[in-house]
């Protein structure tokens, strides 16, 4: 029996009783991170890991919460499961699941990137390997962070010089913490303003250890001239909303993968674009599933059936997407 097959309300573990990242309400949910396309309201009963717990409490407010420490051993039915560090986002976990001498891996979203905000990516031997494929296409291959953090610190300095606002879009779990921590290391005496719901995550992240440069809360700041060469940090959604209406006309950025594309480039809603992923390039795809060991590969999000087909052709592996081509379990909040 395969250990985890798809269904209506997620990735499913038969000889477990239990689903991974489900989409509709469930008994008994593993969720590999608190970003809200992985972690639905709902469920009797969660179970995440112990750095992820804070975050995923922060999102879904009530059911019962079981934090798993990483690479111990949880019984569920007749297989083991255990949790190791993804790299995506602080907590975010891959999930082994063992009966008797089969090994499966779920990666969840993940990434190998450095990141100071997070647990780096840990591999993890397998048979079987169910992977995301959010950026599964040859074209996109992430430049070095510290060039990305050098645009970003010469955008904010010509904004300054302009006498301007720069505010950089980035999701408010996540990758405004990543963001946060380059430039603390970068320039530690700085301070930035952010959004209320990046503000309330990195409280999250400080309670843990997590180094970030300071910021300060936009209801800090009366007007305009408050804000003027400042970065300020918000979620993408957050544009146009009444707590920026203030910014006056700010230069406006947005930090993602999908700003490999030109035509993402030249969005009309955003000046400028900076590549910078918390999920694995195609470089990183290829590498993971390698180092795995796994001689079966399911694909799913993104670009499934290319990295499968790839998989298949080129690396001899039994291969192919996990759901219908076309089926999109989930958008990608995370990225």
């Amino acid at each position: 029996m395969p250990l985890v097959i798809p269904r209506p309300e997620g990735l499913y573990c038969p000889l477990g009783g239990f689903y991974i990242d489900p989409m509709r309400p469930v008994t008994t949910a593993v969720v590999t991170h608190a970003h809200s396309d992985h972690a639905r309201t709902g469920h009797q009963e969660y179970f995440t890991s112990r750095s992820g717990a804070p975050l995923l409490r922060e999102r879904i407010k009530s059911g019962r919460l079981t934090a798993l420490d990483w690479g111990v051993r949880q019984k569920f039915g007749s297989v083991w499961v255990s949790l190791h560090p993804a790299g995506h986002i602080l907590g975010s976990a891959q999930v082994r699941i063992e009966s008797g001498s089969d090994v499966w891996v779920v990666t969840g979203d993940y990434k190998r990137d450095a990141d100071a905000s997070c647990e780096p990516f840990e591999t993890v031997k397998c048979d079987t390997l169910i992977s995301e494929a959010t950026f599964g296409l040859p074209l996109y291959q992430w430049p070095p962070l510290d060039e990305v953090v050098d645009e970003i610190l010469d955008w904010w300095n010509a904004c300054r010089e302009e006498g301007r606002v720069a505010l950089l879009n980035g999701y408010s779990l996540g990758k405004a913490q990543r963001i946060l921590a380059e430039l603390k290391k970068r320039v530690p005496d700085e301070w930035a303003f952010v959004s209320p719901p990046v503000e309330n995550m990195n409280a999250h992240y400080r309670a843990q250890g997590f180094d970030l440069l300071e910021t300060r809360p936009l209801t800090d700041a009366a007007g305009i001239k408050d804000f003027v060469g400042r970065l300020v940090l918000a979620p993408p959604g957050a544009l146009g909303s009444p707590s920026l209406r203030k910014l006056g006309k700010p230069s406006t950025a947005f930090a993602s993968g999908w700003m490999q594309l030109r035509t993402r480039r030249g969005s009309a809603a955003q000046e400028r674009g900076f590549v910078l992923s918390d999920h694995a390039d195609w470089p990183s795809l290829l590498k993971t599933i390698r180092e795995s060991g796994a001689k079966n590969l399911l694909t799913h999000h993104g670009s499934a059936r290319t990295l499968a087909r790839y998989a298949r052709e080129e690396m001899g592996l039994n291969a192919r997407e996990l759901f219908e081509s076309g089926h999109r379990e989930r958008p990608e909040e995370g990225e």
